[in-house]
């Protein structure tokens, strides 16, 4: 497996790249929250493994829980919280012809990253 970059929100680690995909492993510890962000260059899929939390995808909000999964479409604001006891463990698959982190636009952040 990858290297686990951690973040303030909990931590990430890199399971597949390729030139025009990228998966991950995602780890949002209890009470953290990724910022409401958007990217310009690839879409991404969810699929919930563990532990419980809200994600915003556009205008709607939506609950998470182990065996859910949710699209995320190119240009889409969106975030997840994690408002559980439990880590929320999350595989993220995106694709499109950039996943570098630099494609991330963020509009809030309760870690003042925006």
């Amino acid at each position: 497996m990858g290297k686990i970059s951690k973040r303030p929100w909990g931590s990430f680690e890199v399971l597949s790249e390729g030139p025009n995909h990228k998966v991950k492993r995602i780890v949002v510890e209890p009470g953290g929250c990724l910022s409401l962000q958007l990217h310009h260059l690839r879409a991404e899929h969810w699929f919930v493994v563990a532990g419980k939390g809200d994600a915003i995808v556009g205008e709607e909000k939506k609950a998470l829980s182990a065996g859910n999964s949710l699209d995320i479409p190119e240009k889409t604001r969106h975030r997840v919280q994690n408002y559980s006891e439990e880590n929320l463990i999350i595989i993220e698959v995106q694709t499109g012809v950039y996943c570098g982190d630099e494609d991330i636009e963020r509009f809030e952040d309760k870690y003042g990253r925006v």
